[in-house]
């Protein structure tokens, strides 16, 4: 049968994406458990500055520190703002925390050899995404946007032990979490089978179509943040400029993470936030590779 092997490929893909994501999405809820069960907003309010520009500073910075995939930062996120943490900050969190830690920076210079201003690109690109996003939200985000319910209900109920706490937090946050993977990995599948494994070769030469057509990449693909760097360092025909941009965009938006984000805080946030931080990415990433790649190929 003509299409076996399309349908093979497309599960592979589901299957990569699926399982690679996984690990991270469990350390993402298991650091959420922990949050709601161990951080009460009291503390929470005494760590994040009064300001919110600071706060989302302070929030954004914080992302360096834990390795994760977008896939766990996502009910990390919304555990942060349960606990009474502005949404401003709790986005830079999500945003920075699966770009910038060390497990994915590591990773960037391991698959770039030689090229460290591909590691202070991602870097400073993917930091300044969280950061201006982080700041639009402060001035422009309402929260009728969030669905019914979104923001989750306070877990600090007098009488229930910490471990009960975790444990259900932890709970609810997986199963919403990875149903909406589920659905976002299957997208991913459906999207690659259609994409000529080949079409990059013939963007080299256009700079700035080969900025844009990467970043639409990197939103289907939706790789995992750990593992994108080797899938960039194999498209060798093209400059790192679009490569960069493509490492930037992809744990910012994918088709994975707009289903998670619409699952967690509601579809009529999705759909403002991904398509503005899809701008503000290539953006940010474009000006770091200029800065730190200049001529670089």
């Amino acid at each position: 049968m003509a299409s076996a092997p399309r349908v093979q490929t497309g599960l592979t893909i589901f299957t990569g994406v699926f399982v690679q994501a996984v690990p991270f999405l469990v350390l993402g809820v298991l650091i959420s458990g922990a949050i709601a069960a161990f951080v009460s907003p009291e503390l929470l309010r005494k760590l994040l500055p009064r300001n919110e520009s600071a706060a989302v500073l302070v929030a954004g910075a914080a992302g360096a520190a834990l390795p994760g995939c977008e896939c766990g930062a996502v009910p990390v996120a919304r555990r942060l703002m349960d606990q009474g943490a502005p949404s401003a900050a709790a986005f830079a969190f999500l945003l920075s925390a699966p770009a910038v830690n060390p497990v994915v920076l590591v990773a960037t210079a391991v698959a770039f050899p030689g090229q460290p201003g591909m590691v202070a690109g991602r870097f400073a690109g993917s930091l300044a995404t969280a950061f201006v996003m982080g700041w639009l939200w402060a001035r422009f985000g309402r929260p009728e946007w969030f669905a019914a319910g979104a923001r989750g209900h306070e877990h600090h109920a007098p009488g229930r032990s910490r471990w009960v706490v975790f444990t259900e937090a932890a709970h609810h946050d997986f199963l919403q979490a990875a149903a909406f993977l589920v659905i976002g990995a299957a997208a991913a599948a459906a999207l690659h089978v259609l994409v000529p494994a080949q079409w990059y070769r013939s963007l080299a030469g256009q700079p700035v179509l080969s900025v844009l057509v990467l970043a639409l990449l990197a939103v289907v693909l939706a790789l995992c943040s750990e593992a994108d760097a080797f899938v960039a360092s194999s498209m060798s025909s093209l400059p790192l400029l679009p490569r960069l941009v493509f490492l930037v965009v992809g744990p910012a938006v994918d088709v994975k993470l707009f289903a998670m984000q619409a699952g967690t805080f509601g579809r009529r946030f999705a759909v403002r936030f991904a398509p503005a931080t899809f701008v503000v990415a290539v953006v940010c990433g474009t000006v770091a590779g200029l800065i730190f790649l200049g001529g670089a190929r």
